[in-house]
C-alpha cells in the first residue's frame, strides 16, 4: 500500500513546494517581475515540472491566493464553530489576528495583484468569499436565534466580521506601524474585537438608539 501511495505523495509535495516558492517570489518581486525560471529555481524543480502541475504562471498565482485564503478562513470558522460560548468570539478573533503576521506574504500578493488580475478577484470571490460568507452567516444567525446577538441581518454581520478580520491581515501595512510589538498587535486585535461586539456608541441603557 505504501508503494502505491508514494507517487501521489511526491506529486503533492512538489506542488506544495512550487506554491510556497511562488508565494515568496510574488510577494518580493511581484507577479510580473517573477519568471517561470525564477519559480522553478526557487522550488528546486525543472521548469517543465511547473507546467505539469499548472497550466501557466497565472494559474499558479490564482492557486496561491485562493488556497491561502481558504486555509486562513477555514481555520477561523472552524474555531468559531467549536467555541463554547458565542460571547467568546472576541477571544477567537484576537487569537487569529495575532497570528496573521505569519501570512504577510499572502496578504501582500493579494493586495498588489488583485488590482491587475480580474480573474484572480473572481476566483477569490467564488471560491473563498461566497463559501465563507455562507458559513459565517449561519453562525451569526444561530447566535441571534439564541438571543445572544441582537437581531439584524446575519449576512451583513458576517460580511462586517470577515471584512474586519481581513483588514486586520494588512495591519502591518496599513493601520499598524512597521515592526509593531506583540503588545501593540494584541491591543489592536482587542480593539477591533471590541468594536465588532460593542460598537462605538456610548450606551446609557444597554441599547443602541
Amino acid at each position: 500500500m505504501a508503494i502505491i501511495n508514494r507517487p501521489a505523495q511526491t506529486e503533492d509535495q512538489t506542488r506544495t513546494r512550487i506554491l510556497k516558492a511562488a508565494l515568496k517570489l510574488f510577494a518580493r518581486q511581484g507577479y510580473d517581475g517573477t519568471t517561470t525560471r525564477d519559480l522553478a529555481e526557487k522550488a528546486g524543480v525543472a521548469e517543465g515540472t511547473l507546467f505539469r502541475h499548472f497550466t501557466n504562471k497565472k494559474a499558479i498565482l490564482i492557486e496561491v491566493a485562493t488556497q491561502g485564503w481558504i486555509e486562513i478562513l477555514t481555520d477561523l470558522l472552524t474555531e468559531l464553530s467549536e467555541m463554547g460560548s458565542y460571547k467568546a468570539v472576541a477571544q477567537v478573533m484576537r487569537r487569529r489576528m495575532m497570528n496573521l503576521h505569519q501570512n504577510a506574504d499572502l496578504f501582500k500578493v493579494c493586495f498588489m495583484e488583485a488590482q491587475f488580475h480580474p480573474d484572480l478577484r473572481d476566483r477569490i470571490e467564488e471560491e473563498v468569499v461566497e463559501k465563507m460568507m455562507g458559513v459565517a452567516e449561519a453562525f451569526f444567525e444561530t447566535a441571534m436565534d439564541q438571543g445572544i446577538y441582537r437581531r439584524m441581518s446575519p449576512k451583513m454581520v458576517a460580511r462586517v466580521f470577515l471584512g474586519m478580520f481581513t483588514i486586520a491581515g494588512f495591519s502591518q501595512e496599513t493601520i499598524m506601524t512597521p515592526n509593531s510589538s506583540p503588545n501593540e498587535m494584541k491591543d489592536m486585535a482587542e480593539g477591533i474585537a471590541d468594536i465588532f461586539l460593542n460598537g462605538v456608541l456610548q450606551k446609557s441603557d444597554g441599547s443602541i438608539e
